[in-house]
């Protein structure tokens, strides 16, 4: 039987139709468990359908089209969810490291079930950051068009703990070996503009880059001493600059 899940019953509801292409007229839905709001997602439990439809469904195409997000809609979303935060954490800040990292990972479930690429968060630790690993069978959907839509959700998370949490958390959200492999495209990147920079004398401007991106073409230029990068723009869109030292 077609299980469906959502915040609310008639949330999964209208989810089970949708994915069934079919109306509430023709289907069997019985509510196997009601949902649990809880506190700023802790506590929180789903509501749990069965939707099965009367009649035989018509199953187009198995085949997901790829999904690009616009810049302008990265950013009016990340305004919403900031004034979502402090509305719910108004008499609820400050919250321990352990506590934000579940309430983030609560957060992150919700965000790729909405996008219909549900995932399992997984969560690992180092000396200098967060790192949340969505292990989903939709990879693609999750990481969108070079990149794009992962990392708005990178963004999203980055505000969402920065205002919940008592210490600054540095996280990295990741799908698959996606951020290490593109780890390794960021160094061949970084040495290719090196060259550049040093034979047209000019300064190269880079594509917008998430924040522990930047710190990697940061680190690497480190030691290169007649070498100089500089970040400018807002986040999301904030970009770095290397130039020859004047």
């Amino acid at each position: 039987m077609p299980k469906f899940t959502g915040e609310t019953v008639e949330q999964a509801t209208q989810l089970g139709l949708s994915t069934l292409n079919i109306s509430k007229s023709e289907a069997d839905i019985q509510i196997v468990e009601e949902g649990k709001k809880g506190f700023l997602g802790i506590g929180k439990k789903e509501a749990i359908v069965v939707v099965e439809s009367i009649k035989p469904v018509e199953v187009e195409s198995d085949v997901v089209q790829p999904v690009e997000v616009k810049e302008e809609t990265i950013t009016e979303t990340a305004a919403t969810v900031e004034d979502m935060v402090t509305e719910k954490t108004k008499e609820f800040v400050n919250l321990s490291d352990d506590e934000a990292i579940t309430a983030l990972a609560v957060y992150l479930t919700d965000i790729t079930r909405d996008l219909g690429a549900s995932a399992m968060v997984k969560v690992s630790r180092t000396k200098d950051r967060v790192m949340f690993n969505l292990e989903t069978e939709k990879k693609g959907l999750l990481i969108g068009k070079h990149g794009k839509l992962l990392n708005a959700i990178q963004y999203l998370a980055q505000v969402y703990i920065h205002r919940i949490a008592k210490n600054r958390i540095s996280i990295v959200v990741n799908v698959g070996d996606y951020r290490e492999r593109r780890e390794a495209i960021i160094k061949r990147l970084t040495k290719q503009t090196l060259r550049q920079v040093r034979e047209t004398e000019q300064p190269v401007f880079l594509e917008p880059m998430p924040a522990f991106e930047r710190k990697q073409v940061h680190s690497i230029l480190a030691t290169e001493s007649d070498i100089s990068t500089h970040s400018e723009g807002n986040e999301p869109h904030r970009y770095l600059v290397v130039e020859l030292k004047k």
